[in-house]
């Protein structure tokens, strides 16, 4: 007899989804089984199952490995779940950042793709209950009268004291069972439809011609929900018509995506010369990867540019991504792009279900062409076919990910990006980043300048109070007369009032002893939030922790505490009291944490619900309301004086932004700054709308002390709940980086360590160092950077975050 020859072995490399694993894995392919780069699958690791990405197929196995001991593959979960080249960009993300590749595969994937196994307990068939310790009881009983007796061993944990010991007792008698639970898997949903077989007939009733007539129209398969509440009959006829051979009821794959509200079509507008030139430029350049630096000042219809630079793209059959940096953002600019592209547009952002996320990333696969709007991590989904990229308000912080890594600039990734995919980008602004405005003024990309809003209209004049002489007055008020009167007499339009913070007051401190309340585990004080008419809580808005307010002072038990300092809530209640005929919104993070509260509280105001909306800096990002013909800013110098050396450029950046939602529509707007500086050169460019003074003084006060966009930096944050660990770490690290070539030789400087600016957030002491080098040579240090991690102790963690912007 003759033996068929036995087939080779095949192998991959699997990156798993593991704490601690930052290394690809060799597993071995099961005969018959067809793995690709890319592919999802799992995988046994040491005593759990999880979840990975096939790297690549190996033509042999690695000569270090024996392969007896090299385990299986268990399933494949997801093939084809990358285009070819969108590893190369998750690796430059991964290389820049100093971060594992699997930490970026996970930022990048949707949720519920990857994921790891858990161990689980449930109750066994028994007959009569052994003698058991109390804690073995305790479990027992919790197992039989909670729900179906099947819990996570994290779970029990937390839930119970001591369980390990009782849940060791329970196995040992056999009164429980614990197994290894697969990663639980994310699936598109499945949905009942109704699919139209047949039209006419002589049996049918006028109720049952209704519905195929309505089938009929719509031209389509529909919901079987969708059917009834249109046609307003019941399941039970349905199911008759399917009966007689009429219509078939089936299940079919519903994608979970946001639906948005429903909009009157639009069509483009015509528009301005300078507008006209600007598209012509990006038309030109569709398939190049050219980036552009859209500079017009509020209101000078950059939308509308990249409405129609988007409908050409998707005319040539390409997708046209386009990112904002709020969420709060979406709504207004998903009704015009819906308004425009119709079902073509899709919507990205950490608001939505984890079930439309999946759904939305699912379809970016897809070849079709369509419109992507969405937040940071947007920037970050599989788009097949992209052929436009559009961030608009480049200048955004938020664009920006601090925590955890990788700490990702989306308008980095999106330069790769449109090299990748030789397309162009825009960057829309109107007072743009820094470095955007020194590579423009460089050459590095092309500036379209949109000088004048629509129509011609004028920017809004700025005028300035000076609130030392209000104090000087006797006026006490966050509110000075002048913003009172305007408020007064709002004649039907419409008002902004921007604060930078929100909550009622910004701490509480006692009279006596001077004394303010801080928060236990963060080195911040505690913000007032008010609730009812009395302030019932104080919140520390880096932890969450909150506390009621105490009856007398902790340090010297005097009962006279005052809150101090004012936020969106604070200025609310003064509206209220100064002014009680004006109907008032409020619009931060407190009031929008919901989903769909961002759309709420703006269609609301823009439905003239309200005279004055009240809100932080989501105010100032890209809301266009034409009924808003008066803005008022307070306290706007605290922006300026934060510890950063940015502080000048947010402040100027923030400050016209909001200056810009004034105005827009067809009556003349005005704005009204407070402030104590007045002659400070920030409020004086922003009186003026004079971006190109400011940015000249500010280039040149950066040049010598070699700051972005003269030199790189990178941000090594380091923390521990014990405060020696950390301070011990950060100053071994620092020594050690000072052995390295590109810092011996004079390329990179270290500065610090040091404490940071908020030396405890979250009961975790916070130490920092800062490296500063030449631009572009990141991957000089990346690998050194990366090997940092292994030298901390447990209790420490370090961060690595490149061209950092928060240094708090």
């Amino acid at each position: 007899m003759t033996l068929a020859p036995q087939q080779p072995s095949i192998y991959t490399s699997v990156l798993v989804d593991c704490p601690g694993a930052s290394e690809a894995y060799t597993y071995q392919v099961p005969v018959g089984w067809c793995v690709r780069g890319g592919d999802v699958v799992e995988v046994p690791f040491g005593s759990q199952v999880v979840r990975g990405i096939v790297l690549e197929v190996l033509a042999a196995l690695p000569p270090t490995l024996d392969s007896q001991r090299v385990k299986a593959l268990l399933a494949i979960v997801d093939q084809h779940l990358f285009p070819k080249d969108y590893w190369a960009l998750l690796e430059e993300i991964a290389t820049y950042y100093c971060t594992p590749l699997i930490q970026v595969v996970r930022t990048a994937l949707p949720p519920g793709v990857l994921g790891r196994s858990q161990r689980r307990v449930r109750l066994r068939p028994q007959q009569g209950t052994p003698p058991l310790s109390e804690q073995g009881q305790h479990l027992l009983r919790f197992l039989q009268t909670k729900g179906r007796g099947d819990y996570s061993v994290r779970y029990l944990q937390q839930q119970l004291p001591k369980v390990q010991r009782a849940l060791a007792e329970l196995e040992r008698l056999g009164l429980v069972e614990t197994y290894l639970a697969a990663p639980a898997s994310q699936q598109p949903k499945q949905q009942q439809a109704v699919v139209l077989l047949n039209s006419e007939g002589e049996t049918l009733t006028q109720r049952q011609r209704q519905i195929l007539r309505y089938l009929q129209q719509q031209g389509r398969d529909c919901w079987l929900q969708e059917v009834l509440e249109a046609t307003g009959t019941t399941a039970q006829t349905l199911h008759r018509l399917a009966a007689k051979g009429y219509v078939a009821i089936v299940e079919q794959q519903h994608c979970r995506i946001e639906q948005g509200v429903a909009v009157t079509p639009d069509r483009p507008k015509t528009l301005t010369p300078a507008q006209a030139t600007a598209l012509q430029a990006i038309s030109e350049h569709l398939d190049c990867a050219q980036t552009f630096l859209l500079h017009g000042v509020t209101g000078s219809g950059k939308t509308e540019v990249y409405l129609q630079a988007i409908a050409e793209c998707l005319g040539r059959g390409r997708s046209a991504l386009l990112l904002v940096p709020e969420i709060g953002l979406t709504p207004q600019l998903t009704d015009r792009v819906r308004a425009r592209f119709g079902e073509r547009l899709l919507v990205y952002h950490s608001g939505l279900s984890e079930g439309e996320r999946y759904d939305t990333w699912r379809l970016t696969l897809m070849p079709q062409p369509r419109v992507i709007i969405g937040t940071r991590s947007a920037v970050l989904l599989p788009l097949v076919g992209l052929g436009l990229i559009i961030l608009d308000e480049e200048h955004d912080s938020s664009y920006k990910q601090d925590q955890p890594q990788p700490c990702y600039h989306a308008r980095t990734v999106a330069q790769w990006r449109s090299r990748q995919q030789q397309c162009p980008l825009i960057l829309g602004t109107a007072t743009p980043a820094l470095s955007t405005w020194q590579a423009a003024q460089a050459g590095q990309l092309q500036i379209l300048s949109l000088p004048q809003r629509i129509h011609a209209t004028p920017l809004p004049p700025i005028t300035l109070v000076d609130m030392r002489q209000e104090l000087h007055r006797g006026n006490r008020s966050m509110l000075s007369p002048s913003l009172q009167d305007a408020l007064g007499n709002l004649q039907g339009q419409q008002a902004i009032l921007f604060v930078p913070r929100r909550g009622h007051s910004t701490f509480v401190s006692c009279r006596s002893c001077g004394t303010a309340i801080y928060c236990p585990h963060c080195s911040v004080s505690l913000t007032g939030h008010l609730f009812g008419e009395e302030m019932e809580v104080l919140r520390c808005h880096y932890c969450n922790y909150s506390q009621a307010v105490p009856q007398r002072c902790p340090s010297c038990a005097s009962p006279y505490l005052k809150p101090f300092g004012g936020g969106t809530q604070r200025v609310v209640s003064e509206l209220n009291r100064l002014l009680p005929q004006l109907r008032v919104l409020r619009f931060d993070s407190d009031t929008t944490q919901r989903k769909g509260a961002h759309r709420q509280l703006l269609t609301q105001f823009a439905a003239g619900a309200a005279d004055v909306m009240v809100g932080t800096q989501m105010l100032t990002k890209g809301i266009d309301l034409p009924q808003v013909a008066l803005v008022g800013i307070l306290a706007a110098d605290s922006l300026l004086h934060l510890p950063d050396y940015q502080a000048a450029e947010r402040t100027f950046q923030i400050l016209t932004q909001v200056a810009g939602r004034s105005g827009r529509g067809a009556h003349p707007g005005k704005v009204i700054l407070q402030t104590y500086v007045p002659e400070h050169p920030v409020i004086r460019a922003v009186k003026a709308y004079d971006w190109d003074t400011f940015a000249t003084q500010e280039l040149s006060s950066r040049a010598p002390l070699g700051y972005p966009p003269y030199a790189q930096l990178i941000l090594l944050r380091l923390s521990s709940p014990d405060p020696e660990d950390v301070a011990a770490t950060a100053q071994a690290i620092a020594q050690q980086l000072q052995t390295l070539a590109p810092v011996s030789q004079g390329e990179w400087e270290v500065l610090g360590p040091a404490p940071a600016a908020i030396a405890k957030i979250a009961g975790r002491y916070r130490w920092q160092i800062l490296l500063k080098g030449k631009l572009e040579r990141v991957s000089d240090l990346s690998p050194a950077l990366m090997h940092l991690k292994e030298q901390c102790p447990r209790s420490t963690r370090l961060s690595i975050d490149v061209d950092p912007l928060n240094f708090l």
